[in-house]
């Protein structure tokens, strides 16, 4: 195969990519606003100076040879990396301070990334913060494709954890939230017999937090409610309990925003005799990875309230 350090460009690396990704290089044009004849044009030019055929063309598509698929992933993280540089650097030119996404389990997000984000923009103009809340299984491999700079998350099982350079994070607590006026409430201690009787909205049983709550209720020897409605969802789980007797089990950092106490809210926590620990998650980024000025401090200031916190 040829050298091809000097001969593959970006637009070429695009082009690749978003065939690999639409499986049709009529789509890929449209993606890349260029017509197909000068898209058709430089993929032979491309597959001419690496030498092989990189899709395979047959009636319904193109699909990538064993080469098309090397340079479709590298692809990926090579835009990227070039599409942030460019962004940032276009950020820092036009006197914005730069931008930052990140990934928290909900959780964390409540309890620690949202008072990082604020004690940050007291201090920092025109910062572009981004935050996107989701399970740990979603959250990882955002962070190694670089969606994200760091994330707060749990590292799933099965994923090496030697490549990531990871920070002590904290446990959570689950409280049960209700609505006001619900049978359970002044009821003290709250047994998990009584929890099982009523309908729960909960997050699906892949999650650490659903994990943490069946291993829980098998050790009691209470079995799981037979009616569960599954959602990784707060405002739709807010919903469902505001008009049914529904439990929905949750970390304390959620219960403490949605039902503080003597607040004004519409949902009330309750808490079990024996609380309900789910395994901690922690502060995450890639190991070697250089991580912007931006991100450097809200990671630090995520790190102090985490360490604060005990």
């Amino acid at each position: 195969m040829p050298n091809l350090a000097n001969r593959l460009q970006l637009r070429d690396f695009r082009l690749i990519q978003a065939i690999a990704e639409t499986g049709q290089l009529a789509l890929a044009a449209e993606r890349l606003a260029i017509s197909q004849p000068a898209a058709s044009r430089l993929l032979t030019g491309i597959e001419r100076q690496v030498g092989v055929p990189l899709f395979d063309r047959h009636p319904k598509g193109m699909t990538p040879t064993n080469i098309g698929q090397t340079l479709a992933r590298n692809a990926a993280n090579l835009l990227h990396g070039y599409d942030h540089a460019i962004a940032e650097t276009e950020a820092t030119m036009s006197g914005r301070a730069g931008s930052v996404r990140v990934g928290a389990v909900t959780g964390g997000a409540v309890g620690f990334v949202v008072p990082a984000v604020q004690a940050l923009k007291k201090e920092t103009s025109g910062a572009d913060i981004h935050i996107d809340v989701a399970p740990s299984d979603m959250l990882i491999p955002g962070l190694q494709r670089g969606d994200y700079e760091f994330v707060l998350s749990r590292i799933p099982p099965g994923v090496d954890a030697r490549q990531f350079d990871v920070r002590r994070g904290r446990v959570e607590v689950i409280r049960f939230l209700v609505r006001k006026g619900h049978p359970l409430i002044g009821k003290s201690p709250i047994s998990p017999q009584e929890l099982a009787q009523f309908e729960w909205v909960i997050q699906a049983p892949h999650t650490p937090l659903r994990q943490a709550v069946d291993e829980a209720f098998f050790t009691f020897g209470v079995e799981l409610p037979g009616e569960i409605v599954n959602t990784t969802s707060l405002l739709v789980m807010m919903a469902y309990l505001d008009s049914t007797d529904a439990i929905a089990p949750a970390s304390h950092e959620v219960a403490d925003l949605v039902a503080p106490e003597g607040g004004e809210s519409q949902l009330v926590a309750l808490e079990l005799a024996d609380p309900i620990i789910v395994n901690p998650y922690h502060l995450i980024s890639m190991r070697h990875q250089a991580l912007s000025p931006l991100a450097i401090r809200l990671r630090d200031l995520i790190h102090k309230g985490l360490s604060d916190f005990g």
